[in-house]
């Protein structure tokens, strides 16, 4: 079974594609959205350029979905479906994702996909998120904080190694995993690359109401 993983560059979608090649799985591609304007995985804020070497380290092709800044739902939405198409056109059966808990976000993952004929996978959905944390540095997951919200997160967090002391270093009531939107990485060691993907920290700069911690191609 063909099945196309939803990329976002970070831990979540690591481990998500981990899992997936654990399980027998055949993954083909990897899809991640990209805002135009600025040349970056959305929400996360990856440089395009990042986002190709963990393709590459991944042994997967990419699939963009190329959107503006702003963005409607009305325009993600027509952007998804020119891709779905293309995946009809190359056989591909199921669409897995790297959710954790929402219940609202996978309701609209199964909304986009309904009617269409795609399996949706979700295969890291569990309730405990500590134990998910903990297993995934346990397995030689490397991840770099890229974005916070600083209205949920103090913004000294942005920029840092996600490993057990930034989960130990966090306030109650925020999620180790950041499901709520408290954070956002990219990953760039663990089992599910080749080799890691060298970077180094840029500058962090606040905008649009979060904290975004740039990296470099090391």
């Amino acid at each position: 079974m063909s099945t196309w993983l939803w990329w976002s560059s970070g831990k979540d979608s690591a481990w998500a594609l981990h899992t997936l090649r654990e399980n027998g799985t055949d993954v083909t591609a990897l899809v991640t959205t990209v805002t135009e304007t600025f040349d970056r995985v959305s929400v996360h804020a990856v440089r395009t350029e990042l986002l190709r070497r963990q393709a590459n380290a991944a042994g997967l092709p990419l699939r963009i979905v190329r959107i503006p800044y702003p963005c409607t739902n009305e325009i993600y939405e027509r952007a998804v479906g020119g891709l779905l198409e293309q995946a009809a056109s190359e056989n591909v059966n199921a669409m897995a994702f790297g959710d954790l808990f929402l219940e609202e976000i996978r309701d609209y993952r199964l909304k986009l996909l309904e009617g269409t004929g795609f399996e949706p996978l979700f295969p890291i959905w569990v309730p405990d998120t500590k134990a998910l944390a903990q297993e995934m540095q346990s397995g030689g997951l490397r991840a770099r904080v890229t974005c916070i919200d600083p209205k949920l997160l103090p913004k000294a967090f942005a920029g840092r190694e996600w490993d057990a002391s930034f989960v130990a270093d966090l306030p109650e009531g925020v999620d180790p995993c950041g499901e709520n939107g408290e954070f956002h990485s990219f990953a760039w060691d663990g089992p599910t690359f080749s080799s890691p993907i060298a970077v180094r920290p840029g500058p962090i700069e606040e905008r649009d109401g979060f904290v975004f911690a740039d990296l470099l191609p090391g």
